[in-house]
């Protein structure tokens, strides 16, 4: 996949992923991977940066398999914010297939 489109599209899918129930790090990580090809250098710094812009917020839980996990959970401007880019995520992709249909005519 071409490095800019999943630059562009990689913050609505940690998004949408932490909506539906709160997660780890490296299992963001694992849930992004089965959209595109992500690695930890990668998440981390986005998910440090949405943090700091309020659209997380983290918590430890204990786990029973090493060290306590930060977890990462959604605020409500955090579901704005997702909200937002799906709206622009499907105009843009609305725009782009209707250029792309009306060149091949």
């Amino acid at each position: 996949m071409n490095a800019q489109f999943k630059k562009g599209v990689l913050e609505l899918i940690v998004l949408e992923s932490v909506r539906k129930r709160d997660m780890y790090g490296y299992e963001l990580v694992a849930e992004v991977s089965k959209v595109v090809d992500v690695n930890e250098g990668t998440i981390y710094p986005l998910l440090k940066r949405l943090t700091n812009e309020h659209y997380f917020e983290t918590y430890l839980r204990e786990s029973t398999e090493g060290p306590p996990r930060k977890y990462y959970h959604l605020t409500a401007a955090g579901v704005l914010y997702r909200d937002r880019l799906e709206a622009d995520w499907d105009l843009f992709q609305q725009q782009v297939n209707r250029f792309l249909k009306e060149q091949r005519s």
